[in-house]
Formats: structure tokens, C-alpha cells, sequence
């Protein structure tokens, strides 16, 4: 819910209001219908927003993993054709999910969500499809999910 001084002032956050009124910087989209994010401020992590990242990495890897392991069974097990469609219908699902990330860039965002992919689709090896994971396996995840958190929490300036 925005404060009044946010809808006075076309629904950005007040941050962004505060900075604008002070140096003059224009805002990327003073439209009242929904609330942005100007390119002056940088995104700032918070309880709520690293949930919600998660949340969101966590429900694309279930779409990718769930959505290609449906087309895996389909072609590689013999299960029903309608699996690999259903699958297909997962994947692109999916495809949605990491745009509703709180970071703007691309590149950097599916960047980070391949260490988490790696960790979960062992996950699923492991519970869905009883594969046993070895040193290699381990030690892999756990360079890929400190290297993610690097990347994702790494703090930076505004561009």
C-alpha cells in the first residue's frame, strides 16, 4: 500500500520523490498505476525482498526441473505422450516466473538462478528419482550457492 506522499506524487516510492525533489533527476515512470522503481536508486535487500527472491528461484526451479523431467519421462521412460506436453506447458510456465525478480538485469539474474538449479535438480535426483549424490556432487553445490550469493547480495551503486 502506497503513503499518501507516494500517491501525491504518482505513485513511486518516496525514496524515489525525495531524490527527484532534491536533484532534480527524472523518474522512470511517473504513472500513478503502479509503483516503480527509478533507475537513480539502488535495489535495497530486505527481509521481505530476499523472501521474496527466494521464493520466486525456488518456484522457477520446480517449473524447469518438474516441467523437463515430465518430457524426460515421456521420451526417455516410456510414460504417455500427454507427459511431455504437460511438461511443455510447465517449461513455459516458467519462462515467466524470473521476470517477476526485484533485480533488472537478465543476464545477472539467470546467472544466480543456475547455482540454484544445481542444488535443486540434485534435490530432485535425490528425492524423486533416488540418485545418490557423491563428494563431487556436494562440494559442487556448495561452490555454486556461495558463488550465487556473491553475485545476488553483492552490493552496488545505482548505474
Amino acid at each position: 500500500m502506497l503513503n499518501d506522499d507516494a500517491t501525491e506524487h504518482g505513485g513511486v516510492y518516496p525514496e524515489a520523490v525525495e531524490l527527484s525533489i532534491s536533484s532534480g533527476a527524472h523518474l522512470t515512470d511517473p504513472s500513478p498505476e503502479e509503483a516503480v522503481r527509478p533507475e537513480e536508486l539502488p535495489l535495497r535487500w530486505s527481509v521481505a525482498t530476499v523472501a521474496v527472491s527466494l521464493a520466486l528461484f525456488l518456484a522457477a526451479a520446480l517449473a524447469e526441473i518438474g516441467g523437463g523431467w515430465l518430457v524426460w519421462q515421456a521420451v526417455r521412460e516410456g510414460k504417455p505422450s500427454w507427459w511431455a506436453l504437460l511438461g511443455s506447458l510447465v517449461l513455459v510456465l516458467y519462462g515467466f516466473i524470473p521476470t517477476w525478480q526485484p533485480v533488472d538485469e537478465f543476464g545477472r539474474t539467470y546467472a544466480v538462478y543456475g547455482g540454484v538449479f544445481i542444488v535443486l535438480s540434485y534435490l530432485w535426483g535425490w528425492l524423486v528419482d533416488g540418485m545418490r549424490m557423491d563428494a563431487g556432487d556436494w562440494i559442487g553445490s556448495i561452490v555454486a550457492v556461495i558463488g550465487v550469493a556473491i553475485a545476488w547480495f553483492w552490493p552496488r551503486s545505482a548505474a
